[in-house]
């Protein structure tokens, strides 16, 4: 998935804090009560004559930090299921200061550190940001060709087994809620040098999907359908002169020439930029809104060679369903991207990693195999009182400020504070609620409804497009 928002997630989040704060509040309630629902006894001693199988189905920063916490585990085998190791998935690439620690990543995996990020309104204003950073704070870029390599690796140090195979599909036992039957993961596995995939099975006692916005593993689970945005990028090589300015610097485009519900990006990599945007309602359209971000970058990127040219889904909400039996979710699989800015890296990663130790608190030394209202309850629960509000807040903001050019406007114009630039920025490294000063925040909800008021009056009309079957069909 692309997750081009980076410090767009905060910068929003900010501006309408005091509207939404009961429904945050609201929002991340106490945990359920435990309560659990016991197995049928398996037709074999599994747990007694060997060790539980996790399987992790997919490579990427989800898949990774979950299969690592399981490999530490004596009384489990983990196995992760990948079938492009060398993959450059197509992403925008940012991740918060924090996940650098958090997740202990070394220098060598960040391409670039973004302190600076321009904001590009539809008539052409522009607001810079990244005063308030300190000399040590950065956003930062990655490859996740570099990301998703590292981060597998150190599972495969603590032992996971890597299977270079693509899962096909998945025979789930019908009483696999009630039982420790076993499910059965049809896959073709391939050998270097080798198109073509052999068939095989693997019989496992635990599904994680890591799989991405396609999972398989939700399909064959029953998971659910979502809308998802179409994301396009292409990968640019422009002279060294010009590259310079992208140094340290992102930038971003609303209008409805580039998007009529995201926005445009201009991403630093190693030696080029990631030149994209995406849309939902439109997607159709995806290459004529990726010419007009071209055309508004201009002679910043002009000269410059297109190297590589990637599309993607981003998931616009979660699954319906998270948990089956003893299938869980993670990552876009689970649908863990926010909306406004299509932040999924960082939530990826998070997810795997809480996954899987809630699941091996659970398993008790290999001991036990968790129920699905066991994973609901710890796993499902954690997470969403953690991150649930962050969801329902872009949510909102997405409907107020991508809806039509004059609260693009109001945007970028309201951008200019730095009290949201500090404010924001802080959030989004630390994915911790900054500020929160009282006055200050009034004064915000103030100006954010005098930007609102003064960018309809402005602004440009938002072309007219027809696409019913897309902006109409919503799950």
């Amino acid at each position: 998935h692309f997750s081009p928002g980076s410090a767009v997630n905060s910068l929003l989040n900010t501006t309408m804090k005091l509207a939404i704060a009961f429904s945050v509040l609201a929002s991340a309630s106490a945990f359920a009560p435990h309560q659990s629902v016991g197995y049928t006894a398996a037709t074999s001693s599994t747990a007694l004559s060997m060790k539980y199988k996790v399987a992790v189905v997919g490579g990427g920063p989800a898949g990774a930090c979950a299969a690592e916490i399981f490999a530490q585990e004596k009384g489990i085998d983990t196995v992760l299921f990948e079938r492009k190791l060398d993959n450059a998935k197509p992403c925008g690439g940012a991740i918060p200061l924090c996940m650098v620690g958090e997740f202990d990543l070394p220098e060598t995996v960040v391409d670039r550190k973004v302190r600076k990020m321009n904001l590009i309104s539809p008539s052409g204003a522009e607001v810079a940001i990244g005063d308030t950073l300190q000399p040590d704070e950065y956003i930062g870029m990655c490859r996740r060709e570099i990301l998703d390599k590292y981060l597998r690796d150190r599972a495969f140090g603590y032992g996971a087994e890597c299977v270079n195979g693509l899962v096909t599909s998945i025979d789930v036992p019908e009483d696999h809620k009630t039982t420790e039957k076993q499910y059965t993961i049809n896959y073709q596995e391939y050998q270097e040098g080798s198109s073509a995939g052999v068939p095989k099975t693997m019989n496992v006692d635990l599904i994680i999907g890591a799989d991405g916005a396609n999972s398989r593993v939700a399909k064959s689970m029953d998971a659910g359908q979502y809308n998802f945005a179409i994301a396009f990028q292409e990968r640019i090589k422009i002279p060294d002169d010009k590259m310079k300015f992208y140094e340290e610097m992102a930038e971003m485009y609303v209008g409805d020439d580039v998007s009529p519900d995201f926005y445009g990006w201009v991403f630093p990599k190693y030696d080029h930029v990631g030149v994209g945007t995406g849309t939902v309602v439109n997607s159709p359209a995806i290459k004529q809104y990726q010419k007009a971000i071209r055309d508004r970058a201009g002679d910043k990127i002009a000269g410059g060679k297109i190297i590589k040219v990637e599309a993607h889904p981003i998931p616009e909400h979660y699954r319906p369903r998270r948990v089956q039996g003893r299938i869980a979710l993670v990552g876009d699989a689970a649908g863990y991207v926010t909306k406004c800015s299509g932040e999924g890296i960082y939530f990826a990663a998070k997810s795997g990693r809480m996954a899987a130790e809630e699941i091996v608190k659970l398993m008790d030394g290999g001991k036990h195999l968790p129920t699905q209202q066991e994973i609901e309850n710890t796993y499902i629960k954690k997470y969403d009182a953690a991150y649930g509000p962050t969801y329902f807040v872009l949510d909102a903001l997405q409907k107020v400020f991508y809806v039509n050019n004059g609260a693009r406007e109001a945007f970028v114009e309201l951008c200019n504070s730095k009290y949201v630039q500090q404010v924001t920025f802080d959030s989004y490294l630390y994915k911790k609620v900054q500020g929160n000063n009282p006055l200050d925040d009034l004064k915000l909800l103030g100006e954010t409804i005098g930007c609102l008021i003064k960018g309809y009056a402005n602004a440009k009309p938002d072309a007219v497009f027809s696409n019913p079957v897309e902006s109409q069909k919503r799950i």
